[in-house]
């Protein structure tokens, strides 16, 4: 299944052509919990919009009413009235900014959560495919653009539309015809922002993009940082970075032109409507038609019609951006695993087989056939060895075993049923996986060898320390000096790739997994400490079925059958010795 992002457009195409007020209700539609906030803060800036639209038509009566006529009480009464009005905008203008700042918050931590959640959802598959700098960037970075879009913008989007509403609505009102050809500009305006918006949209989309990979070269160095020094290649990476940084500077630069370059030509267009007014209230104002007061108030409209137009070119620019990362984001939201527990459908007769292969076919997307109908079994109790050349398949008939990817064709059988019919739960129970550089969490050493177990996890460290020796892994657990509290750091730094190692021996053996996976897992650490783990994987239950895969012989001398994996095949090798000799004739094909 393609789970690559940067190939993904269909919800891209979705939103094609779409209006304002589509998209305005798809990201609205995101925060229903929310309903409460929204509402007060919809009416506060309700309240505000309305006392901001009244302050005119007062000022111009009060100019024809007070002032021309030199009423300098009735200037006083009005004034007063104002100024509370004012205030009470003022007022409601900070909760209106509390609520939605509150909201913001609430919607970027559910949002965060989601998308993190979901992550945890997809299969391994989907992470071969995407890069983690751009995950990270989608969570980090797009969803904070979504953030400062509600909670700083979308109210001031709101109330600019009920402010421009309001206006036209005084205006027309006023003098319908000195309205209309104060309205006139915004018809141009109208036609410009529906021509340019899918422009900006994409320059936006293109920045986004580039920031995650950005951020992906900046993660993939410091990752590998050691091996920059180690190599002397700084220059290599200095040299990739500059090329992506670049990339995204020019992205961004053509971002953030698309995303200005409303404000100039939404100035124009009102300079234009304020121009009318002024020369055709003169006109009225000459003829007899109109007052001074009335030319007043129909400038102030005239200015609350186009300064928001002003604002929302801004505040478009923010939604696009909102948008683009929204996009970014529910692709990953629209996701479905494909790795699903299904209803087995057919049923192999109980035996001494733990696992079986039937007609098993596989591929990576958009690569070649990895294995080609294999067909091989696993009896209980026994230990297995899968040799072959690097690339062979080796690691990826491993996976199939694990169920960390699903077949392209054929049935792999766990005790008789379709592996696929297992809980996730109880399929990892039973198939213990160890990798040849195990992944470790930051914490205590107690902590990493009972992730994932909740039989332990209550245990007191007495009890804990009592398991462990019961299953012979005593003598690894000193090998840390503070022992089951040593401290570990992020991804295991600060101890050694063996020590690494046997926190992930522990970890799998005291599951005591139906299956065990040693992939390469002795490959990192001494030969004292290979024999120590050997005499740990004998006082393993009976019925546990072990799977080596390893390139030294001696790892797989002990082995019971031998499984040689190369060109798509899996076949058993019978002896130790005619399986070196497969394998350097492998080696010679390939």
């Amino acid at each position: 299944m393609n789970y690559n992002l940067n190939e993904i457009i269909g919800d891209q195409k979705k939103m094609k052509g779409k209006g304002f007020l589509s998209a305005a209700r798809t990201l609205v539609s995101s925060m229903v919990e929310e309903k409460r906030l929204l509402i007060l803060a919809f009416l506060a800036m309700l309240v505000s919009a309305v006392l901001s639209l009244l302050g005119p038509v007062m000022i111009g009566y009060t100019v024809d009413h007070y002032i021309l006529p030199g009423d300098y009480h009735g200037v006083l009464v009005f004034s007063s009235i104002l100024l509370v009005m004012y205030l009470i905008s003022l007022g409601t203008g900070y909760v209106q900014t509390k609520l939605m700042g509150t909201v913001g918050q609430r919607m970027l931590y559910t949002l965060r959560n989601s998308l993190f959640n979901k992550l945890q959802e997809l299969p391994v598959d989907f992470f071969n495919q995407n890069k983690a700098g751009d995950l990270i960037s989608r969570i980090n970075n797009d969803t904070e653009k979504i953030n400062q879009f509600f909670s700083q913008s979308l109210m001031q989007f709101l109330r600019s539309i009920l402010i421009m509403l309001g206006a036209a609505v005084f205006l027309l009102t006023l003098n319908p015809e000195l309205g209309l050809a104060t309205l006139a500009p915004a018809l141009g305006i109208l036609i410009f922002t529906q021509l340019i918006s899918p422009w900006v949209k994409r320059k936006n989309s293109l920045a986004m993009k580039t920031m995650g990979s950005l951020s992906s070269e900046v993660q993939e160095s410091l990752n590998n940082f050691n091996v920059i020094v180690a190599f002397n290649r700084r220059d290599y990476f200095r040299d990739r970075f500059r090329l992506v940084n670049e990339e995204n500077y020019k992205a961004s630069l053509k971002s953030g032109l698309a995303n200005n370059l409303l404000m100039p030509v939404y100035s124009f267009f009102s300079n234009i409507g304020q121009l009318i007014v002024l020369i055709f209230g003169i006109y009225l104002i000459a003829k007899g038609h109109f007052s001074l007061g009335l030319l007043i108030s129909f400038l102030a409209y005239s200015s609350n019609f186009y300064n928001p137009l002003r604002q929302m070119a801004a505040l478009y620019a923010n939604f696009q951006v909102a948008l683009a990362g929204w996009d970014r984001i529910r692709v990953i939201l629209n996701m479905q695993n494909n790795m699903l527990v299904l209803n087995a459908e057919e049923k192999l007769e109980k035996t001494e087989t733990i696992l079986h292969f039937k007609d098993v076919s596989f591929r990576y997307p958009g690569g070649k056939e990895v294995l080609s109908g294999i067909n091989f079994s696993l009896e209980k109790g026994k230990t297995y060895a899968f040799v072959g050349p690097t690339g062979g398949g080796k690691t990826t008939t491993a996976s199939l075993i694990a169920r960390l990817y699903d077949p392209v064709k054929g049935t792999i059988y766990l005790d008789g049923e379709d592996i696929r019919s297992y809980p996730h739960d109880e399929r990892a129970r039973r198939i213990g996986f160890i990798l040849q550089d195990p992944f470790l969490f930051s914490g205590t050493v107690r902590e990493n060898i009972l992730y994932g177990n909740e039989q332990y996890q209550h245990y007191s460290a007495e009890d804990l320390r009592a398991v462990i020796r019961d299953a012979g892994l005593e003598s690894l657990l000193e090998r840390f000096s503070e022992g089951l509290e040593a401290k570990v750091q992020v991804n295991g730094d600060g101890i050694s790739l063996g020590q690494k190692q046997l926190i992930a021996f522990m970890r799998a053996v005291l599951r005591k997994p139906d299956i065990l996976i040693l992939d390469e897992a002795t490959a990192n650490i001494d030969t004292v400490t290979e024999q120590l783990l050997e005499q740990v994987l004998e006082k393993l239950p009976e019925k546990t079925t072990k799977v080596i895969i390893a390139h030294r012989l001696n790892t797989i001398e002990n082995a019971e059958k031998i499984y040689f994996v190369n060109s798509g095949e899996v076949t058993l090798a019978g002896s130790l010795r005619q399986a070196v000799e497969m394998l350097l004739h492998g080696k010679r094909d390939s």
